[in-house]
């Protein structure tokens, strides 16, 4: 049985880097069953616009595999809160993610070790898999 949230009122932002809606294709886990078993809280699953463009490029001019997996990673994405982002937080996704993630104060799900360490420099929670079998967190939510 599932670990019920325990917390109660508003829900705690998680932002989705593009690879981790790749998560399970890749590793077979259920990142949102795992997410919420691993923060034990109400969870909105926020998908930056930039972040949805890059899946969506993928899902039409990549190899024919990478198509298939990133029409499976928009599939998931549906579960997330879209937000857009105007061009003034930047043009890459990665530093998009990072003015946010700092701005909102709340965590980035990325296996990104270049954004996962950018992350952590500015006191940033990342959640990422570990051994390929299990989210965990770096730092405090």
């Amino acid at each position: 049985m599932c670990a019920q949230p325990t917390r109660k009122g508003k829900a705690t932002k998680i932002i989705l880097d593009s690879n981790a809606l790749f998560v399970p294709l890749q590793f077979k886990i259920d990142i949102f069953e795992e997410l919420k078993n691993l923060l034990k809280t109400n969870l909105e699953y926020i998908l930056l616009s930039p972040v949805q463009q890059e899946v969506q490029e993928l899902a039409e001019k990549g190899q024919p595999q990478m198509r298939k997996n990133a029409a499976y990673a928009l599939e998931l994405a549906r579960k997330c809160k879209l937000v857009k982002v105007d061009a003034t937080y930047g043009s890459f996704p990665d530093d998009i993610i990072l003015r946010i993630s700092q701005e909102w104060n709340c965590p980035v799900f990325t296996n990104d070790r270049q954004l996962r360490k950018k992350l952590r420099d500015i006191n940033v929670p990342v959640i990422y898999v570990r051994q390929k079998s299990c989210l965990e967190i770096d730092g405090r939510v």
